[in-house]
């Protein structure tokens, strides 16, 4: 007879809480499905009755973690609200509820980061999932005339590289007290009124050189 439902994701939560308990206290370095089992109570054979290999429990626990920034990021997409602001809240929010997460606890946020970056191809698709909802505000600012001579997925890669202290966390808790909205204000600000093509003339005439 199959489990219940409700008891499936009962075992489920149960073995994601405690690998967390295992990873804030440890890091997630050298955190096995053997220290889950013996922590959880529970024995190997039953820990994979829930989560296959590390893999599939690092995917359930990612998608605890990003389940609220994604909310978020869907809820903005769908608002009617000027893209500048837009763009704004896009990172606002989400640097909102990090800072939130890395007050309250930094040795679990952390130990996340190097989880994430153990299991980067899980988290991938949630990465990737958050470049296309930016694309889209993207192109919206592009309908209200900025970013004049460029392609999005141009703009994409260069917003990316200038708002990483916002929105990567690995860099946010070396940077937290800079992370804040008011520089955020000014960087979003500076992207919309700066980014454009630049012609071939203006591009010759400011090339810069590596002093010797």
């Amino acid at each position: 007879m199959p489990r219940p439902e409700t008891d499936i994701e009962a075992g489920r939560e149960k073995l994601i809480q405690t690998a967390e308990v295992i990873i804030r206290e440890r890091g997630a370095i050298n955190f096995t499905i053997t220290d889950l089992a013996a922590e959880a109570g529970m024995s190997q054979s039953n820990v994979y009755r829930f989560f296959e290999n590390k893999d599939e429990l690092a995917e359930a626990m990612a998608g605890r973690w990003f389940a609220e920034l994604i909310t978020i990021i869907e809820d903005l997409v769908e608002a009617n609200m000027p893209a500048r602001q837009k763009l704004f809240e896009f990172f606002a929010r989400r640097l909102q509820i990090k800072r939130a997460r890395f007050e309250e606890d930094p040795d679990l946020f952390r130990s996340y980061m190097e989880l994430g970056d153990q299991h980067f191809e899980v988290i991938r698709g949630y990465v990737d999932l958050t470049d296309h909802y930016m694309a889209i505000i993207l192109a919206e600012a592009m309908e209200e005339g900025y970013f004049e001579g460029l392609e999005l997925d141009q703009i994409v890669s260069l917003v990316n590289t200038m708002v990483q202290p916002f929105c990567n966390p690995n860099l946010m808790m070396d940077m937290m007290h800079l992370a804040d909205e008011d520089r955020l204000h000014q960087v979003i600000d500076t992207i919309l009124m700066g980014l454009k093509a630049r012609s071939k003339d203006a591009s010759k005439k400011a090339k810069l050189h590596i002093a010797s």
